[in-house]
């Protein structure tokens, strides 16, 4: 590439990504995700638009793989543990059984209703049974549910591409006959990867975050580029151990985010604009690597399998997989109708294309004009649907944001308090914060403008506030500030200071 020709492709990449940053503003307004208006960018720069060629289906694998990873990496960074809590045990029963269900019901649809045999058909179904962080992430953050619902769909979403991963590269190994073991090796082998990819994630998450606690980096720009070091590496180090990456790298990200680490909001931000960057990246690649003329005679199978995945598969799933832990009618009804699907399906069809299964290349055709089509059915809907079921909540999802930042060779930190409108430290006087002696209230910023507090000051929603503590009481700080936001000024303390 001479020195011209890479001018001319910053100048389309850049021009691509500022059209993809105000597509933005438009998909918020119409509801429906972003990544369809990347995927029709794709479209119109490809070989029957502009005329840019790209058929590398090996590439598209390696460079997807790529993006799922940092997409799965911001959705663990930016899910706070208060809201997955609770729903990480019906979210991890969703995500295997689940997904085991729905792959067992499509492929059974897909055999029948297009005539393919069995280990296609089934194929077909572990393809595009994975519900899509990215869509997911984009979509029903906009969406004002209770905590409990909108956290189980969140951790499934980044839980679901582990098993779904295992899935497409065993029944591929089968269809190109690599590969004579029998089921029950599978399902040892499936157990085996997400229980190696769970510890990895963990041991990474848990590890990571006490380096970084106890390491006072000169610059804080470092500390986002080390976060984000680290749940790639956790795909990295999971992958060589043959287990799940894909698994490793949302529970190491999870863990990091809910960590408490210094600078935790810039943290965020920086892995959100790589989160954007690459399900950008992503969905214009996969709208060059489809081909415009195929796609028209890939409707008619896409409709069958998209109406019974979304009509017959993701129920049965999941009334199947949450019977147990007796959800309401109403939320099993939206968790039915809010498995949308996006990128993971249309990447994971490279999986087969790279290894030459017969029929693809239509495969990928069929996948990409259903993940087109029911999101432009599902997406805009959800908001009603949610409304209509009762389910949007009222109550705001963050009362309390909190952010450290470390005084370097000071031993202390600076802990920036954000009072949401649904904390209970409004109303509540300096002095009755009852913070340790190695901590202080230094600075209120409110209603655009700063002062340093009295002990009588009382706190108010959206205030801003500075406290200034010593590095070994930053712990106890946090805590009391956390329960007396939950709690009120009388809040009951169980740990002394």
């Amino acid at each position: 590439m001479t020195l011209e020709e890479f001018s001319r492709v910053l100048l389309l990449s850049s021009g691509v990504l500022l059209l993809a940053v105000l597509a933005v503003r438009l998909a918020v307004r119409t509801g429906l995700p972003s990544l369809l208006l990347y995927l029709g960018f794709g479209l119109l720069i490809g070989e029957d638009g502009l005329g840019i060629p790209f058929a590398d289906a090996q590439l598209a694998q390696v460079l997807g793989y790529a993006a799922l990873v940092l997409i799965l990496a911001e959705g663990g960074l930016t899910t706070r543990w208060s809201t997955v809590r609770g729903s990480l045990g019906p979210a991890a029963v969703l995500a295997t059984v689940g997904t085991t269900v729905s792959i067992a019901v499509t492929g059974a649809a897909a055999h029948w209703l297009l005539g393919l045999g069995w280990t296609q058909a089934v194929l077909v179904g572990a393809v595009v049974s994975s519900t899509d962080a990215a869509a997911v992430f984009s979509v029903l953050r906009q969406v004002p549910l209770p905590g409990r619902l909108s956290g189980l769909l969140e951790a499934e979403s980044g839980l679901n591409d582990a098993p779904v991963v295992i899935a497409v590269v065993a029944l591929t190994d089968i269809a190109v006959g690599a590969t004579a073991h029998t089921w029950y090796y599978f399902v040892g082998e499936a157990v085996f990867e997400l229980a190696v990819g769970t510890a990895v994630g963990l041991a990474v998450g848990f590890a990571g975050a006490l380096l970084l606690r106890r390491s006072a980096l000169p610059a804080s720009g470092l500390y986002p580029i080390a976060v984000l070091a680290l749940a790639v590496g956790a795909f990295a180090v999971a992958d060589v151990l043959h287990a799940s990456g894909f698994l490793a790298t949302y529970l190491c990200a999870l863990v990091l985010g809910n960590s408490r680490l210094p600078h935790r909001t810039s943290t965020r931000g920086f892995a959100e604009a790589f989160g954007w960057l690459a399900q950008i990246g992503l969905f214009v690649m996969l709208g060059l690597l489809a081909d415009p003329s195929r796609l028209p005679g890939a409707l008619g199978d896409a409709l069958l399998v998209g109406l019974a995945l979304t009509l017959l598969a993701r129920p049965l799933s999941v009334l199947v997989s949450l019977l147990p832990f007796r959800l309401p009618r109403t939320e099993l009804a939206f968790l039915s109708w809010a498995g949308l699907r996006g990128a993971v399906p249309v990447v994971l069809t490279t999986v087969p294309l790279v290894s030459g299964v017969a029929g693809a290349e239509q495969l990928f055709d069929v996948v990409l004009v259903l993940v087109v089509v029911f999101t432009l059915v599902q997406a805009p809907t959800l908001p009603f649907l949610a409304r209509t079921l009762g389910l949007q909540s009222s109550v705001p999802t963050t009362d309390l944001d909190v952010e450290v930042s470390p005084l370097g060779t000071l031993s202390a930190d600076v802990v920036r308090v954000r009072i949401g409108p649904g904390s209970r430290l409004h109303g509540v006087e300096v002095f009755e914060l009852r913070l340790p002696r190695g901590a202080n209230v230094t600075l209120v910023a409110r209603d655009g403008s700063t002062f340093v507090p009295q002990p009588r000051t009382a706190l108010r929603h959206g205030d801003d506030v500075l406290v200034v503590t010593a590095a070994a009481e930053r712990s106890i700080v946090e805590r009391r500030l956390a329960q007396i936001s939950r709690f009120g000024k009388l809040a009951d303390w169980h740990d002394p200071v």
